[in-house]
């Protein structure tokens, strides 16, 4: 399987399991603090074959997300969950403990982060569905994150993801009601 768009990843151990997992080309950050250098070559990636973002499910792999996102517009983000990402000795997290095919998975679902986006999903929806403040909201964030293939986010980012991505009130109250019965039966 050759997956046409660039692939910006963190590091070397990164692109060794893309690679496994499939062909396809990489972009290395090399951590979180992009330089411009790296910032043109996405640039470039993005004009002539489309990137994927797929960074670590956590803060330096959010950090560099973000940077490209202010960067360079339009480009699909793929996540992985943290659990699908632990090294199997509990050393670290990150896209190069993943199966192979939870990687394919990923890039399989990657999307388009989008700026604006009509608004209908509000803060008080976000409050009412038990995704802010209270009692298993991290947890309901999480499964809602895998659900919408979106991944985690804070409280205070999740309106913020489900605009950039587009989610529709439909699939936001689809979403609510897989977790909602999913708490009922565990």
């Amino acid at each position: 399987m050759k997956i046409k768009e660039i692939i910006v990843v963190e590091g070397k151990d990164d692109t060794a399991a893309i690679k496994r997992a499939l062909d396809a080309d990489t972009i290395e950050t090399n951590g979180s603090a992009i330089n411009g250098e790296t910032i043109e070559k996405i640039k470039l990636a993005q004009r002539t074959r489309g990137v994927i973002v797929f960074t670590d499910p956590d803060f330096p792999g959010q950090k560099i997300r973000n940077t490209i996102t202010n960067e360079v517009p339009g480009c699909k983000h793929a996540f992985i969950e943290k659990a699908d990402a632990l090294h199997k000795h509990g050393k670290g997290v990150g896209v190069e403990h993943a199966s192979p095919d939870m990687i394919r998975q990923a890039l399989k679902d990657a999307q388009v982060m989008q700026e604006t986006y009509e608004e209908t999903i509000t803060q008080e929806d976000l409050v009412t569905a038990g995704l802010i403040g209270g009692e298993g909201a991290k947890e309901r964030r999480e499964k809602l994150g895998r659900i919408l293939k979106i991944g985690y986010t804070n409280g205070k980012q999740l309106h913020k993801r489900l605009m950039m991505f587009q989610v529709s009130q439909k699939d936001f109250a689809d979403a609510i009601e897989a977790i909602r019965k999913e708490e009922q039966n565990a």
